[in-house]
Formats: C-alpha cells, structure tokens, sequence
C-alpha cells in the first residue's frame, strides 16, 4: 500500500470509524497501536509498524501523532466523532482562509462556515493553503478570507491543531470575504 491510500484508510479509521478495523478511541482519539495493525490486517490492510511510522513521519498534512513512546496513536483533527484532541485556544492571525467550491458561496453568505459532520470549522493560514484544500474537491473553487482578528474580539473562540489548521466552532457570514475564485 502507498503512504498515500495508509493515509486515507488511517483517516476513514481514526476520524470517523474505528469499527471498521473493530478498535475504539478513547475520549481524546487514542488508541492502541498494536489493537490498530491487528484490525488493520484483519480488514486485509497490509499495515505494520514500519509503515505506520513512515506515514505519520511522511504524510504532508500531518493527520496523526504517535504519544511519546509510540504505543498509542490518533488523528490531529477532522473527526466526525466525539472526541477532544485538547487543542489549546490561542489568538488567531489577523486573517485566515478558507477553500471550498464556488457552488457554496450562497450558503456560506447566508449561514456562514459551519463545521457540518465534523467537530470544527478547519481554516488555513494562506491562500496557497487554502488552495490545495479547496483544489481537492470537484468543481470551481473559490478562497474565502475570515476576518479572524475581529471574531477574536467579539468573542469567538480559535485553536491551532498540532499540525498548524486552525479551528472554531462557526465563521457567521459578516467576517467572511472572497479572496479569490
């Protein structure tokens, strides 16, 4: 299996559905890496040990973190499931970013950002971040611009994941902006 396909397979099991492979996440997304490669290779995932660590260490998004001694791991963020990943609240820059698809735009105007099925509003530090998000979908895209900085002051509260997104719980529509379509 390529990192990228581990990827994609790690992120379906620790953001969403851990029983596809029949392992459970504690409160705050760990789980054992043992239980993990023995569920994987149940579900005829050829994952081991030296494949895990390559695609933590590997993976250009950073998804995932080994605890210190490498017996537990779980996703930085985007789950759909309940679960803290204890990201810390910190101040935001003055702007963050957003991509998505021009399709969008009128619900985004209307209702803001909303985080859907998952825990949080994921935001990009740049444009060109943005971008690659936004370039993963099918369709024309757009980059919307969040006045993060005014949010901050009306009381919105921002947290930075171990892997730089930035997170929050709604954008409303009155601090979002396009950049670029």
């Amino acid at each position: 299996m390529s990192i990228k396909s581990v990827s994609k397979f790690l992120s379906l099991v620790l953001r969403h559905k851990p029983e596809t492979i029949g392992i459970k996440l504690d409160a705050h997304g760990w789980t054992d890496v043992d239980k993990l490669i023995d569920g994987c290779q149940k579900v005829g995932k050829n994952i081991d040990r030296a494949v895990l660590e390559r695609t933590v260490v590997e993976n250009d998004k950073m998804r995932f973190t080994f605890n210190a001694d490498k017996t537990k791991i779980r996703a930085n963020q985007g789950h759909s499931i309940a679960v803290d990943v204890e990201p810390e609240e910190e101040t935001p820059p003055l702007y963050l970013y957003h991509g998505t698809l021009e399709r969008n735009w009128a619900s985004i105007e209307e209702r803001g950002l909303l985080k859907m099925k998952r825990l949080h509003v994921h935001l990009s530090i740049d444009v060109e971040t943005a971008e690659k998000v936004a370039a993963r979908r099918v369709g024309a895209s757009l980059i919307c611009k969040i006045d993060s900085a005014a949010m901050a002051r009306d009381g919105y509260k921002f947290y930075r994941s171990v892997n730089g997104v930035w997170l929050t719980d709604h954008v409303p529509p009155q601090y979002i902006s396009i950049v670029k379509e």
